[in-house]
This record gives structure tokens, sequence and C-alpha cells, in this order.
């Protein structure tokens, strides 16, 4: 059996890989972490919040998987690596990373809430770097020795279209769309897969972090009309992205309410 027949046609295709993900407290990084160990993969999963990750390695654990909970701050560098370190070292390196850490905080600009700003700037953007340069190794690593690992970054509809007040969140988003594309010129010839997912509304706590009434107003009000996508359907988006053979890779993954115009 080759290694591409037991990636595609295995019950659990992720058996034997170890994936990363961060924001894993609540949300697509919990469902995520959840469905990756359900096709096999061993999960080391990230976040602040570590009695929500004990929780999550429990549940993963009772259900037959193997995790790994790490509490960290990913806006942290130094933090960061010190989790890629004790990820190389319990569980043997990483081979599949999901970076999902991020928060929206939309606002007009005029009225320069300028902490909302830097802390989304420190979380989409520089967290997500910090973890990108702590576990690229181990991917590159990994790839060489299986032919292939997976970098896929949770970026955003907004990345690509317009939302009123939403202009530094859709420009932390387009960063990471952007970023994806360059890495997958720097990281695709040494079997590095590298893809963004820019998901329209899912129903998430990153809505309850939103302060502007004019937000809370408009995302409540699209309730109405709209089937908000649920962190399932972006877990299985990745588990789908990370189980294809070998040579496939789908660098930009675009995923709507079917009822969300744009």
């Amino acid at each position: 059996m080759t290694s591409e027949t037991s990636v595609t046609d295995s019950t659990k295709p992720l058996d034997g890989r170890v994936a990363v993900i961060t924001g894993a407290s609540s949300g697509i990084g919990e469902a995520s972490a959840e469905h990756l160990a359900s096709l096999g993969a061993k999960v080391a999963v990230l976040a602040r919040r570590a009695e929500r990750l004990d929780d999550l390695v429990a549940r993963i654990s009772k259900n037959g998987g193997t995790a790994v909970a790490i509490a960290v701050d990913v806006t942290d560098a130094a933090a960061v690596q010190a989790a890629a370190d004790r990820v190389q070292a319990e569980l043997g390196g990483a081979d599949l990373l999901f970076n999902n850490a991020g928060v929206m905080l939309p606002a007009p600009l005029e009225e320069l809430h300028t902490d909302q700003w830097q802390r989304q700037i420190d979380l989409n953007i520089s967290g997500l770097m910090n973890v990108i340069g702590a576990f690229t190794p181990q991917l590159v690593r990994a790839a060489g020795e299986r032919g292939v690992a997976d970098l896929i970054n949770t970026s955003s509809s907004a990345a690509q279209n317009l939302y009123p007040t939403f202009a530094v969140y859709a420009a932390t988003k387009a960063f990471v769309s952007h970023l994806s594309k360059h890495l997958r010129i720097e990281l695709g010839p040494k079997n590095v897969r590298v893809a963004a997912i820019e998901p329209g509304i899912v129903g998430t706590e990153l809505q309850d972090h939103v302060t502007d009434p004019g937000a809370r107003t408009w995302l409540e009000g699209s309730k109405e009309t709209i089937d908000w996508l649920v962190p399932d359907d972006i877990a299985h988006t990745v588990g789908f992205i990370a189980s294809l053979p070998l040579r496939v890779n789908l660098p930009q993954v675009f995923i709507m309410p079917t009822a969300q115009p744009s």
C-alpha cells in the first residue's frame, strides 16, 4: 500500500499525523480538534483558557483519541516557541497546523477605538506569525519525512468582501489570505500544503466579543434571513483539506452560508 493510498482510503485518513490547533478552547478550533482526532490525528490544542482545554482533551480521550492541552497566549512569541518545543518532545512534531486563533471587533473608524485596532492586529496578525514561525520547521521536517504537511490558516470572507465598520478586522484577514498565497509559493516546493479558509458568518464566541451597537444589530438581524454556518462546517472542511491525496492542495477555500449574499 502506498502512502497516497493510505491517506485517501483509510477509515482514519489522518492516522499517524500530529495536528496543532490554536484558538482551540471554543468554536471552530474546538470543533476542529475533536474532528481531526476522530480522523486519527494526535492533536495538540492551544488556547489561553486551560480549564476549557482540559475538558476538550478529556472528551477526545473518552472517544479514543489522543490530545495534549497547552495553555498559551499566541501573542507571546516565547510562549508559543515553548509550546512548539513541547509538541516536538511529546508528540514528535507537528505535520498539520490549523492556525485559527483570532478576534473580531468591528466599529466605525471615526470612533478611534485604537485599543481594539491593536488587539486585532496583535492576535490576528502577530499571533498568527508567532505560530507560523514556531511550527514551520516542524512542518518542513515532517513533509521531508512523509511527503506532505499542512498549514491551514483561518481567514474570513471579509478578506474579499466589504462590510461597513469591519475595516480593521477585514484588513487583518486580508493579510492572512495574502500571506497564505505567498507561503504556498515558498513552502509548496518543500511539500507543505498551504491553505486559507475564508468563512462567512459562523456562529461562535466571536460575535460575543463585538461591542459596537451597530455591528451587533447587523449581526443579530442577519440571523432572521441567514442560517449561519456552525463550527463543525469549518472543522469538516479542515479535515477534508488535510485528507486529500498528497498531490492535491486547495490554497483558498471560500465557504459561505447559502443565504449570505456576500
